[in-house]
Formats: structure tokens, sequence, C-alpha cells
């Protein structure tokens, strides 16, 4: 049985919210390249160059690629055959947390309750954690600070099978049209589609933690983020809403079977830094 213990817990998601909210990942930093190549606005050309140019000021000085540095989404696995020894494994993970807002001066964003007081709880916690229970020993993490520009934008809807393709296509259009310049594009959208409410969310946030370079595993819906991310960039909002060509870096659609009287649909989206960070003990 692997043993974890709390501290690397601790150290390790500390390192991963300085990094997520200060460096581009090499394949963010590949789409900006193709995309400032590709946009045919001159204006939005010249917002993409200014995409690179902050991601490397941030990359060089610690400071963080954008003011709002998010909620902590944390998608853990872990093996059934690990041990987490010192402590219970989500205090470990916000108190990296924590100490990773704190030490790297990271605005803490998060209230106490979402209704009433909505007091500032100082190190912004309590983080969104997501644990899936896989087989043997495996530990991984990523953390993917949510900005609330993009988060707002978030749609579900609960379409029944008569809808089909076109009508994920009209959610997904709809979804992309009303985010306009509020997102902070161009975009990674992710699209779920299936299981139930919940499960439908779940799958498009994690598909919007995804790599830009990566592609669904299933040829057809890897076809179907093809055909998304045209549709995404024919609608003209372009980067920063000016107007271009590139209203979108990515789409990734993650999917699960759902009941025979439903389609759920969800589409969560990230603003252009699509910041996400990983680490495997």
């Amino acid at each position: 049985m692997k043993v974890v213990k709390y501290n690397d817990i601790v150290e390790n998601v500390a390192k991963l919210c300085k990094e997520a909210c200060c460096i581009v990942t090499p394949d963010m930093k590949e789409a900006f390249l193709k995309a400032k190549e590709s946009e045919k606005s001159p204006l939005g050309k010249s917002i993409i160059e200014k995409i690179i140019q902050n991601s490397e000021i941030s990359a060089n000085t610690g400071v963080a690629l954008c003011q709002d540095t998010g909620m902590s989404v944390v998608f853990l696995e872990i093996g059934q055959d690990v041990k987490v020894e010192g402590g219970y494994i989500e205090d470990a993970i916000n108190e990296g947390v924590s100490k990773g807002y704190i030490d790297g001066y990271l605005r803490k964003s998060v209230v106490n309750d979402p209704l009433f007081e909505r007091k500032n709880t100082g190190n912004n916690t309590p983080a969104i954690i997501h644990t899936r229970i896989v087989k043997g020993d495996v530990f991984k993490i990523k953390l993917a600070p949510k900005g609330f520009g993009s988060e707002n934008k978030s749609v579900l809807k609960m379409l029944v099978p008569a809808d089909g393709i076109e009508g994920v296509k009209k959610v997904f259009l709809e979804a992309v049209k009303l985010a306009g310049p509020n997102a902070c594009p161009p975009m990674v959208i992710g699209v779920g589609i299936g299981g139930t409410m919940e499960k439908a969310a779940l799958l498009a946030k994690f598909a919007a933690a995804r790599s830009v370079d990566s592609k669904n595993s299933d040829e057809r819906y890897a076809k179907f983020e093809e055909e998304l991310l045209e549709l995404a960039n024919k609608t003209g909002v372009g980067p920063q809403g000016l107007g271009g060509t590139t209203t979108a870096l990515k789409v990734n659609v993650e999917w699960y079977p759902t009941h025979i009287a439903g389609l759920p649909v969800a589409i969560n989206i990230n603003c252009h830094a699509a910041r996400h960070a990983e680490f495997e003990l």
C-alpha cells in the first residue's frame, strides 16, 4: 500500500496554486501562438499579442495572470490502495490552498456563505474538491482556479432526446454568445453531455480543465469537438469580444450514459488563460 503524507499534499497543492495562477501551461502557449497566426482581424491579432506578453511578464515576475485568481477547483484521483498518513485529505488540500494563496499574494475571493453574511474567508478556502476512487496506488491532483467572469456564464440545460445534436449545438451557441466579452475570450470551453443534471455539470467542468492539445478518445465526440469549435469561431465575438475569428481556442467534450428520457447538456467556459496545474505522488 502506498503511503502519502499529509504535509506532502499541503506543499504540493500550495505550489500548484501559485503555478496555475502565474504560469501559462505549454499547451496554452502553443495555442496562443497558433491563434496569433490564424487570427484575421488586426485588432484581434494585437490583442492575442498582448495576451502572450502578459503571460511572459507573469511567468517572469510571479505576478498573477489575472486579478481574479479564482476559486480553487480540485480534481483528486486516488487509488484504493493509497493511505493518507497524518491527517484528513481534504484538510490537507484546503491547507495547501490557503498556504498557496497567502504565500503567493494571490487574491482571496471566497466568501463564507453565498446568501447572507458573505464574509471573505481570508485564505480562498474551502476549495471545491471532486474525488474519484480508482484502482491501484495512483495519487493525482489537478487544480484549476476558476475565475467567475467565465464561471458566471455557465449553462445547464435539460434537453429531451428529440432535441438531439442540433439541440446541443443550439445550447452551445447561445452560451458562447451570452458569454461574449465577459468570459475574456478567446475561450476554452468544456461541454458535458449525458448522465444526470449534476453529472453533466461535472463533466463540463472536467472538460474545461483538459489540455487544449487533447481530444476525446471517442472519434465521434472528437469530431464533434472540432465542429463546435468551428461554430464558436463563426460567431465573430473574437479576442476580448472586440471581433475576430478566434472566439475559442478549444472545445473539449466529455460524455456519460444517460436515461432513455434525457439529454442533459452543460457548458462551462474558461477564459483565455484556462488555468490548470497538476502533480502526482
